[in-house]
C-alpha cells in the first residue's frame, strides 16, 4: 500500500507523474497517461533547459511556478521536477475526477475539489490532501494567466500556511533556456512579509522581469498598508 498523494521516482515501470495511490492502487497507469508522460517528457529533453537548484528536503511543500507566459511552462515545470524526482501534482475540480478521465486524472498527479458547494473551503479542503498524504508537491501556478501583469492570487500562500508545509519557488526563462526552483520559504502568517521574501528569490534570478518587480511592489503596498493600519505607536516602531 502507497503513501497518498506523489511517490518518489524509483525508475520502475508503471510509476508515473502523481500517481495518487491512496486513490487508485496497484494497478497500472492508462495508456493514455503513460502516452502523454512519455511526450511530455521528450518534449522537455528536447527543449534542453538548463536547470538550476536541488530537490527540496521537504516531503510536502507548495510550489509556485512562475513567471506563466506561455504554455510551455507546463512542460518545463512538468520536466523539471521528474527530474529532480519528484512527481508533481495539481489541482482539479471534481467534476473531472468522475467518467472517463477520472483514472487518468489520478495518474497525472491530479487531486480533487469539490467547488461546486457554497459552503466548501477551497483552502482548507486542497490542505487536507496534505494531511493525508506522505509525499506531496502540488504545483500552483499564482499568477493565473499568462496574460497577468505581476500580481499574484493569494490561495497558494493560504494552502502552505493552513497545511503547515513550505512554499518552494520555481522560475522559468523562456529567452535563456534557464530554469530551476529556489530555497523552501516557510509561511509565518505573515503574508506581505513573506511575500517579499519570494519576490527577491524572484528578483535574483530574473532581475530584468517587470512581473516580478510588480511582484515585490505589491509586497511592499501590503506591507505599507498593515503599517498604516497600526496604532500610532506600533506604527512608529514599524516604520522604524
Amino acid at each position: 500500500m502507497g503513501s497518498c498523494g506523489l511517490t518518489l521516482w524509483t525508475g520502475r515501470p508503471g510509476v508515473y507523474f502523481g500517481q495518487n495511490v491512496c486513490t487508485m492502487t496497484d494497478r497500472r497507469p492508462t495508456l493514455l497517461s503513460r502516452i502523454t508522460q512519455a511526450v511530455v517528457l521528450w518534449l522537455y529533453r528536447w527543449k534542453g533547459w538548463t536547470i538550476t537548484g536541488e530537490r527540496p528536503t521537504a516531503r510536502k511543500f507548495v510550489i509556485t511556478g512562475a513567471p506563466h507566459t506561455t504554455n510551455w511552462d507546463f512542460i518545463f515545470f512538468v520536466g523539471t521536477i521528474h527530474k529532480l524526482g519528484l512527481k508533481p501534482s495539481f489541482v482539479g475540480k471534481l467534476s473531472l475526477f468522475r467518467g472517463p478521465l477520472k483514472r487518468f486524472m489520478y495518474d497525472m498527479g491530479g487531486l480533487p475539489v469539490d467547488r461546486s458547494k457554497r459552503n466548501n473551503n477551497y483552502v482548507e479542503e486542497t490542505a487536507a490532501h496534505f494531511d493525508r498524504a506522505e509525499d506531496l508537491a502540488l504545483v500552483v501556478a499564482p499568477e493565473g494567466t499568462r496574460g497577468s501583469d505581476g500580481t499574484w492570487r493569494s490561495g497558494f500562500y493560504h494552502i502552505a500556511l493552513k497545511a503547515g508545509v513550505p512554499i518552494v519557488p520555481a522560475w522559468v526563462n523562456h529567452a535563456t533556456m534557464k530554469g530551476g526552483i529556489g530555497p523552501a520559504i516557510m509561511p509565518t502568517g505573515d503574508y506581505a512579509a513573506d511575500l517579499a521574501k519570494i519576490a527577491a528569490f524572484y528578483r535574483s534570478v530574473m532581475p530584468d522581469c517587470l512581473r516580478f518587480e510588480r511582484l515585490a511592489a505589491s509586497a511592499a503596498a501590503l506591507k505599507e498598508a498593515a503599517t498604516e493600519s497600526l496604532p500610532g505607536g506600533l506604527k512608529g516602531k514599524a516604520h522604524g
